[in-house]
């Protein structure tokens, strides 16, 4: 017997099953589409309220001194850092933090790739000549021009003082 090469008999076309398909997909991608235009809103917007900033200054302030002070155990000196980002972030808008920012990379601190304060190294010298550090983070919460200032300072031998807050809130 030779094998036919007559084509068999016509499948039929399951439409249905075609067409449940096709509106899966479209549900899928649909859904995926209204979740990625509303992923900023479930976030926040990038704004954290005031009680968010001062928790956050808290941290990276007391992370800022310890990165200042490890850098100094390892290479022997303090190093002044200017305030960055410039200008002082305002109502609690998050804003890029400088990733080529070369102090602050020197000496290990990393607060995230977006930031709600400014940070700064303050270095100066005592009466009795002894270096005097003060590790800042600034923010303006409400955006009237006014910030809150929170401050670390490291005396002579790496001791940390409390965090102090000016004007918190503002």
């Amino acid at each position: 017997m030779s094998a036919s090469t007559e084509p068999g008999p016509a499948r039929p076309r399951n439409t249905g099953v075609r067409l449940g398909i096709a509106v899966t997909v479209f549900a899928a991608m649909a859904a995926t589409a209204v979740f990625i235009v509303r992923l900023p809103a479930m976030k926040g917007g990038g704004s954290a309220s005031p009680e968010q900033v001062a928790n956050e200054a808290r941290i990276q302030v007391l992370a800022l001194c310890d990165a200042v002070q490890g850098f100094r155990d390892e290479h022997g000196d303090y190093v002044p850092i200017a305030p960055s980002p410039v200008p002082v972030p305002q109502r609690g808008e998050a804003v890029p933090f400088p990733k080529d920012h070369e102090d602050f990379r020197r000496i290990g601190f990393e607060p995230g790739p977006a930031v709600h304060l400014q940070y700064e190294v303050r270095v100066e010298e005592s009466p009795v000549g002894e270096p005097e550090v003060s590790c800042l983070a600034r923010a303006d919460t409400d955006g009237d021009g006014l910030n809150a200032v929170y401050r670390i300072r490291l005396d002579a031998n790496g001791m940390t003082t409390p965090v102090e807050v000016d004007h918190e809130g503002e």
